[in-house]
Protein backbone atom coordinates (compact mmCIF):
# COMPACT_ATOMS: atom_id res chain seq x y z
CA UNK A 1 0.00 0.00 0.00
CA UNK A 2 1.27 3.40 -1.27
CA UNK A 3 1.10 6.26 1.48
CA UNK A 4 1.27 9.94 -0.27
CA UNK A 5 1.23 13.20 1.40
CA UNK A 6 1.54 16.77 -0.23
CA UNK A 7 4.40 18.29 1.64
CA UNK A 8 5.43 22.38 1.64
CA UNK A 9 9.59 21.47 0.62
CA UNK A 10 9.68 24.96 -0.47
CA UNK A 11 8.34 28.04 -0.31
CA UNK A 12 6.67 27.19 -3.69
CA UNK A 13 3.37 25.05 -4.04
CA UNK A 14 3.38 21.59 -2.19
CA UNK A 15 5.46 18.68 -3.26
CA UNK A 16 3.51 15.32 -3.39
CA UNK A 17 5.38 12.83 -1.84
CA UNK A 18 5.21 9.02 -1.71
CA UNK A 19 6.39 7.20 1.33
CA UNK A 20 8.32 3.95 1.46
CA UNK A 21 7.74 0.85 3.96
CA UNK A 22 9.36 1.27 6.94
CA UNK A 23 12.59 -0.59 7.65
CA UNK A 24 12.36 -3.63 10.11
CA UNK A 25 15.61 -3.19 12.37
CA UNK A 26 17.29 -6.54 13.73
CA UNK A 27 17.05 -5.83 17.30
CA UNK A 28 18.22 -8.62 19.71
CA UNK A 29 16.75 -7.88 23.37
CA UNK A 30 20.25 -7.74 25.23
CA UNK A 31 22.35 -4.73 26.04
CA UNK A 32 24.81 -3.31 23.79
CA UNK A 33 28.63 -5.37 24.66
CA UNK A 34 31.29 -3.31 22.20
CA UNK A 35 29.79 0.31 23.43
CA UNK A 36 27.82 2.53 25.57
CA UNK A 37 24.79 4.67 24.57
CA UNK A 38 23.17 7.08 26.22
CA UNK A 39 20.14 8.95 24.18
CA UNK A 40 19.97 12.33 25.81
CA UNK A 41 15.70 12.33 25.25
CA UNK A 42 12.94 14.90 24.71
CA UNK A 43 10.14 15.83 27.52
CA UNK A 44 6.25 15.67 26.08
CA UNK A 45 4.57 18.42 27.22
CA UNK A 46 0.93 18.61 28.65
CA UNK A 47 -0.39 21.35 27.16
CA UNK A 48 -4.19 21.05 28.56
CA UNK A 49 -2.43 22.22 32.13
CA UNK A 50 -0.05 24.75 29.71
CA UNK A 51 -2.82 26.37 28.72
CA UNK A 52 -5.01 26.55 32.23
CA UNK A 53 -1.45 28.04 33.60
CA UNK A 54 -1.67 25.09 36.42
CA UNK A 55 2.16 24.69 36.09
CA UNK A 56 4.71 26.78 33.66
CA UNK A 57 6.51 23.96 32.51
CA UNK A 58 3.94 21.51 32.15
CA UNK A 59 4.91 18.14 31.51
CA UNK A 60 2.44 15.20 30.29
CA UNK A 61 4.81 12.18 32.75
CA UNK A 62 3.06 9.45 31.38
CA UNK A 63 4.28 9.36 27.99
CA UNK A 64 7.61 11.49 29.44
CA UNK A 65 8.38 8.08 30.96
CA UNK A 66 6.76 5.85 28.40
CA UNK A 67 9.43 7.28 26.00
CA UNK A 68 12.05 6.40 28.16
CA UNK A 69 11.08 3.10 28.90
CA UNK A 70 10.99 2.35 24.96
CA UNK A 71 14.57 3.49 24.79
CA UNK A 72 15.32 1.19 27.92
CA UNK A 73 13.80 -1.45 25.76
CA UNK A 74 15.88 -0.64 22.93
CA UNK A 75 19.45 -1.18 25.23
CA UNK A 76 20.20 2.37 25.47
CA UNK A 77 21.09 3.96 28.48
CA UNK A 78 19.39 7.68 28.97
CA UNK A 79 20.45 10.54 29.60
CA UNK A 80 18.11 13.02 31.57
CA UNK A 81 17.00 16.66 32.26
CA UNK A 82 20.09 17.47 29.64
CA UNK A 83 19.78 20.13 26.77
CA UNK A 84 17.38 17.74 24.67
CA UNK A 85 15.36 17.82 27.49
CA UNK A 86 15.43 21.39 27.20
CA UNK A 87 16.74 22.25 29.87
CA UNK A 88 17.73 25.78 30.02
CA UNK A 89 15.37 26.40 27.29
CA UNK A 90 11.61 26.03 28.92
CA UNK A 91 12.76 23.41 31.76
CA UNK A 92 14.46 25.08 34.61
CA UNK A 93 15.32 23.53 37.67
CA UNK A 94 12.28 23.63 39.54
CA UNK A 95 11.01 21.22 36.95
CA UNK A 96 14.29 19.46 36.22
CA UNK A 97 14.22 17.75 39.88
CA UNK A 98 10.47 16.75 39.72
CA UNK A 99 11.82 14.99 36.04
CA UNK A 100 15.26 13.57 37.71
CA UNK A 101 12.87 12.20 40.61
CA UNK A 102 10.68 10.27 38.16
CA UNK A 103 13.04 9.27 36.08
CA UNK A 104 15.24 7.58 38.12
CA UNK A 105 12.47 5.51 40.44
CA UNK A 106 11.37 4.21 36.90
CA UNK A 107 14.64 3.24 35.96
CA UNK A 108 15.24 1.61 38.97
CA UNK A 109 11.73 -0.27 38.36
CA UNK A 110 12.71 -1.52 35.59
CA UNK A 111 16.19 -1.89 35.11
CA UNK A 112 17.26 0.96 33.11
CA UNK A 113 20.49 2.66 33.08
CA UNK A 114 20.13 6.63 34.25
CA UNK A 115 22.12 9.57 34.36
CA UNK A 116 20.79 12.99 35.14
CA UNK A 117 22.31 16.75 34.30
CA UNK A 118 23.50 17.98 37.40
CA UNK A 119 24.36 21.96 37.06
CA UNK A 120 23.63 25.48 38.12
CA UNK A 121 21.29 26.72 35.69
CA UNK A 122 18.89 28.30 38.90
CA UNK A 123 21.82 30.78 39.09
CA UNK A 124 21.27 33.55 36.88
CA UNK A 125 24.14 34.23 35.25
CA UNK A 126 26.27 37.36 36.03
CA UNK A 127 29.53 38.78 35.42
CA UNK A 128 29.58 39.53 38.82
CA UNK A 129 28.78 36.39 40.42
CA UNK A 130 31.76 34.78 43.06
CA UNK A 131 32.96 31.43 41.85
CA UNK A 132 32.10 30.42 45.46
CA UNK A 133 28.28 30.87 44.50
CA UNK A 134 28.68 29.11 41.35
CA UNK A 135 30.24 26.08 43.52
CA UNK A 136 27.35 25.90 45.76
CA UNK A 137 25.01 25.77 43.22
CA UNK A 138 26.77 22.58 41.50
CA UNK A 139 26.54 21.95 45.16
CA UNK A 140 23.06 22.34 45.46
CA UNK A 141 21.99 19.76 41.99
CA UNK A 142 25.09 17.62 42.38
CA UNK A 143 23.21 16.91 46.04
CA UNK A 144 20.03 16.46 45.10
CA UNK A 145 20.67 13.37 42.16
CA UNK A 146 23.07 11.91 44.77
CA UNK A 147 20.10 12.04 47.02
CA UNK A 148 18.07 10.16 44.42
CA UNK A 149 21.21 7.34 44.31
CA UNK A 150 21.28 8.89 40.40
CA UNK A 151 24.47 8.75 38.81
CA UNK A 152 25.49 12.86 37.32
CA UNK A 153 26.09 14.67 34.19
CA UNK A 154 28.07 17.57 35.62
CA UNK A 155 26.64 19.71 32.87
CA UNK A 156 28.44 22.96 31.75
CA UNK A 157 27.45 26.03 33.64
CA UNK A 158 26.27 29.32 31.99
CA UNK A 159 26.93 30.95 35.38
CA UNK A 160 30.42 29.67 35.46
CA UNK A 161 31.03 30.80 31.72
CA UNK A 162 29.44 34.15 33.13
CA UNK A 163 31.69 35.00 35.69
CA UNK A 164 35.15 33.53 35.16
CA UNK A 165 37.97 35.61 35.02
CA UNK A 166 40.36 32.94 33.52
CA UNK A 167 41.18 28.94 32.75
CA UNK A 168 41.91 29.05 36.74
CA UNK A 169 38.34 29.67 38.18
CA UNK A 170 37.01 26.69 36.08
CA UNK A 171 39.60 24.35 37.67
CA UNK A 172 38.44 25.71 40.99
CA UNK A 173 35.07 24.75 40.44
CA UNK A 174 35.52 21.19 38.78
CA UNK A 175 37.99 20.42 41.49
CA UNK A 176 35.76 21.16 44.69
CA UNK A 177 32.76 19.27 42.64
CA UNK A 178 34.82 16.24 41.73
CA UNK A 179 36.58 16.27 45.03
CA UNK A 180 33.15 15.49 46.79
CA UNK A 181 31.09 13.36 44.17
CA UNK A 182 30.06 9.68 45.39
CA UNK A 183 30.65 7.91 42.05
CA UNK A 184 32.30 9.04 38.87
CA UNK A 185 30.34 11.41 36.70
CA UNK A 186 30.23 12.30 33.26
CA UNK A 187 31.76 15.68 32.25
CA UNK A 188 29.74 17.81 29.99
CA UNK A 189 31.18 19.95 27.53
CA UNK A 190 28.62 21.54 25.03
CA UNK A 191 29.79 24.25 22.43
CA UNK A 192 28.51 27.31 21.60
CA UNK A 193 26.79 26.32 18.32
CA UNK A 194 24.05 24.18 21.30
CA UNK A 195 24.52 27.38 23.54
CA UNK A 196 25.92 30.80 22.84
CA UNK A 197 26.07 31.55 26.43
CA UNK A 198 28.36 28.70 27.02
CA UNK A 199 30.84 30.21 24.24
CA UNK A 200 34.94 30.34 25.91
CA UNK A 201 34.33 27.44 28.06
CA UNK A 202 37.16 26.35 30.34
CA UNK A 203 38.38 29.90 30.04
CA UNK A 204 39.25 30.40 26.30
CA UNK A 205 37.53 30.84 22.33
CA UNK A 206 40.23 29.04 21.88
CA UNK A 207 39.27 25.88 21.50
CA UNK A 208 42.72 24.13 21.65
CA UNK A 209 43.79 25.94 25.34
CA UNK A 210 40.44 25.37 26.81
CA UNK A 211 40.63 21.27 25.68
CA UNK A 212 44.38 21.83 27.36
CA UNK A 213 42.69 23.12 30.18
CA UNK A 214 40.20 20.66 30.38
CA UNK A 215 42.46 17.83 30.01
CA UNK A 216 44.06 19.02 33.17
CA UNK A 217 41.16 19.32 35.27
CA UNK A 218 40.32 15.55 34.14
CA UNK A 219 43.89 14.20 34.54
CA UNK A 220 43.72 15.46 38.55
CA UNK A 221 40.19 13.47 38.87
CA UNK A 222 40.73 10.15 37.13
CA UNK A 223 39.20 8.05 40.03
CA UNK A 224 35.86 10.57 39.76
CA UNK A 225 35.55 10.67 36.24
CA UNK A 226 33.80 8.08 33.86
CA UNK A 227 33.88 10.14 31.15
CA UNK A 228 33.34 13.52 28.94
CA UNK A 229 31.25 14.20 26.51
CA UNK A 230 32.23 16.26 23.92
CA UNK A 231 29.48 18.82 21.46
CA UNK A 232 31.44 20.97 19.16
CA UNK A 233 30.53 19.39 15.71
CA UNK A 234 34.21 18.39 15.06
CA UNK A 235 35.19 15.01 14.41
CA UNK A 236 39.21 15.54 14.25
CA UNK A 237 38.96 17.58 17.69
CA UNK A 238 37.25 15.35 19.93
CA UNK A 239 39.45 12.36 17.66
CA UNK A 240 42.62 14.80 19.48
CA UNK A 241 41.13 14.91 22.79
CA UNK A 242 40.10 11.00 22.53
CA UNK A 243 43.69 10.39 21.98
CA UNK A 244 44.72 12.59 25.15
CA UNK A 245 42.16 11.21 27.71
CA UNK A 246 44.15 9.81 30.87
CA UNK A 247 43.46 6.11 31.00
CA UNK A 248 40.20 4.54 32.01
CA UNK A 249 38.10 7.86 31.11
CA UNK A 250 35.82 7.60 28.16
CA UNK A 251 35.27 9.75 25.32
CA UNK A 252 31.11 10.26 24.93
CA UNK A 253 30.56 12.07 21.34
CA UNK A 254 27.96 14.49 21.46
CA UNK A 255 29.02 15.03 17.74
CA UNK A 256 25.55 15.15 16.19
CA UNK A 257 26.90 15.27 12.48
CA UNK A 258 29.60 12.65 12.69
CA UNK A 259 28.80 9.97 14.68
CA UNK A 260 29.34 6.66 12.70
CA UNK A 261 32.31 7.04 12.06
CA UNK A 262 33.42 8.43 15.73
CA UNK A 263 31.73 5.44 17.21
CA UNK A 264 33.70 2.85 14.74
CA UNK A 265 36.71 4.48 15.65
CA UNK A 266 40.06 3.80 14.26
CA UNK A 267 43.32 1.76 15.38
CA UNK A 268 43.91 3.98 18.48
CA UNK A 269 40.09 4.06 19.72
CA UNK A 270 36.82 4.40 19.08
CA UNK A 271 34.07 7.09 21.06
CA UNK A 272 30.95 5.57 23.13
CA UNK A 273 28.20 7.57 22.86
CA UNK A 274 25.70 10.18 24.45
CA UNK A 275 23.79 12.14 21.86
CA UNK A 276 20.39 13.51 21.93
CA UNK A 277 20.07 12.44 17.77
CA UNK A 278 19.41 8.60 19.29
CA UNK A 279 15.83 9.80 20.51
CA UNK A 280 15.17 10.26 17.11
CA UNK A 281 16.40 7.52 15.86
CA UNK A 282 16.75 4.93 18.61
CA UNK A 283 15.61 1.43 16.18
CA UNK A 284 18.18 2.36 13.79
CA UNK A 285 20.80 3.25 16.14
CA UNK A 286 19.32 0.25 18.21
CA UNK A 287 20.33 -2.47 15.45
CA UNK A 288 23.87 -0.96 14.40
CA UNK A 289 24.76 -1.31 17.60
CA UNK A 290 24.26 -4.77 18.06
CA UNK A 291 25.81 -5.62 14.28
CA UNK A 292 28.69 -3.76 15.91
CA UNK A 293 28.33 -5.90 18.98
CA UNK A 294 28.77 -8.98 16.34
CA UNK A 295 31.41 -7.46 14.01
CA UNK A 296 29.47 -6.77 11.37
CA UNK A 297 31.23 -3.28 10.33
CA UNK A 298 29.04 -3.12 7.06
CA UNK A 299 25.67 -3.67 8.34
CA UNK A 300 27.06 -0.63 11.07
CA UNK A 301 27.74 1.64 8.76
CA UNK A 302 24.79 0.87 6.01
CA UNK A 303 22.25 1.11 9.12
CA UNK A 304 23.64 4.53 9.78
CA UNK A 305 24.33 6.03 6.98
CA UNK A 306 21.24 7.20 5.81
CA UNK A 307 20.29 8.68 9.31
CA UNK A 308 23.38 11.09 9.04
CA UNK A 309 21.24 13.38 6.62
CA UNK A 310 18.54 13.36 8.71
CA UNK A 311 21.09 14.07 11.95
CA UNK A 312 22.22 16.88 10.02
CA UNK A 313 18.97 18.19 9.04
CA UNK A 314 17.60 18.08 12.87
CA UNK A 315 20.45 20.24 13.94
CA UNK A 316 21.42 22.59 11.59
CA UNK A 317 21.71 26.21 12.75
CA UNK A 318 20.76 27.27 14.70
CA UNK A 319 21.62 24.21 15.88
CA UNK A 320 19.88 25.08 19.56
CA UNK A 321 16.25 24.42 17.90
CA UNK A 322 17.13 20.86 17.34
CA UNK A 323 14.57 19.97 19.97
CA UNK A 324 11.60 20.96 17.81
CA UNK A 325 12.65 18.63 14.72
CA UNK A 326 12.81 15.66 17.74
CA UNK A 327 9.48 16.30 18.86
CA UNK A 328 7.96 16.45 15.61
CA UNK A 329 9.42 13.48 14.77
CA UNK A 330 8.38 11.46 17.92
CA UNK A 331 4.70 12.95 17.15
CA UNK A 332 5.14 11.59 13.40
CA UNK A 333 5.82 7.94 14.68
CA UNK A 334 2.91 8.32 17.83
CA UNK A 335 5.02 8.34 20.70
CA UNK A 336 2.87 11.72 21.48
CA UNK A 337 -0.44 12.60 20.71
CA UNK A 338 0.56 16.28 19.69
CA UNK A 339 2.90 18.45 18.98
CA UNK A 340 3.41 21.05 21.32
CA UNK A 341 6.50 21.60 23.19
CA UNK A 342 7.43 23.50 27.11
CA UNK A 343 7.72 27.10 25.81
CA UNK A 344 5.74 27.00 22.70
CA UNK A 345 9.23 25.92 21.18
CA UNK A 346 7.16 23.84 18.16
CA UNK A 347 6.88 27.05 16.30
CA UNK A 348 10.96 27.71 16.57
CA UNK A 349 11.44 25.79 12.94
CA UNK A 350 9.66 26.72 9.42
CA UNK A 351 7.09 24.10 8.14
CA UNK A 352 9.13 23.43 5.15
CA UNK A 353 12.05 22.28 7.53
CA UNK A 354 9.57 20.34 8.97
CA UNK A 355 8.42 19.17 6.02
CA UNK A 356 11.70 17.97 4.96
CA UNK A 357 12.66 16.46 8.05
CA UNK A 358 9.84 14.28 7.41
CA UNK A 359 10.74 12.89 4.46
CA UNK A 360 14.63 12.30 5.36
CA UNK A 361 13.10 10.04 8.10
CA UNK A 362 11.23 8.12 5.80
CA UNK A 363 14.19 7.33 3.67
CA UNK A 364 16.27 6.13 6.63
CA UNK A 365 13.27 3.77 7.51
CA UNK A 366 12.39 5.94 10.89
CA UNK A 367 8.84 6.23 9.95
CA UNK A 368 7.06 3.19 11.95
CA UNK A 369 3.50 3.24 10.51
CA UNK A 370 3.26 5.57 7.11
CA UNK A 371 -0.59 5.72 7.75
CA UNK A 372 -0.03 7.38 11.21
CA UNK A 373 3.09 9.36 9.89
CA UNK A 374 0.77 10.96 6.99
CA UNK A 375 -2.36 11.46 8.71
CA UNK A 376 -0.54 13.56 11.41
CA UNK A 377 1.69 15.16 8.85
CA UNK A 378 -1.46 15.90 6.52
CA UNK A 379 -3.41 17.05 9.69
CA UNK A 380 -0.43 19.72 10.93
CA UNK A 381 0.60 21.01 7.34
CA UNK A 382 -2.92 21.44 6.65
CA UNK A 383 -3.95 23.77 9.81
CA UNK A 384 -0.88 25.94 9.88
CA UNK A 385 -2.08 29.54 10.17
Amino acid sequence: MSYTIDLPLDEGPPTSYTLHEPRQFNIPSRPFTSRVAFAAVHIVADPARALVGANAVAIDWDATLAYRRHLWSLGFSVAEAMDTAQRGMGLDWTAAQELIRRSVAEGKSVGGNLASGAGTDHLTPDPNRSVDEIIAAYETQVGYVESLGGRIILMASRALAACARSADDYARVYDRILSQVKQPVIIHWLGDMFDPKLSGYWGSADLTVAMDTCLGILSNHTDKIDGIKISLLDAEREIVMRRQLPTGIRMYTGDDFNYPSLILGDSHGYSDALLGIFDAIAPAAAAAFHALDAGDTQTYCEVLEPTVALSRHIFQTPTFYYKTGITFLAYLNGYQNHFKMVGGQETARSPQHLAQLMVLADKAGLLKDPHVAVERARSFFNNLP
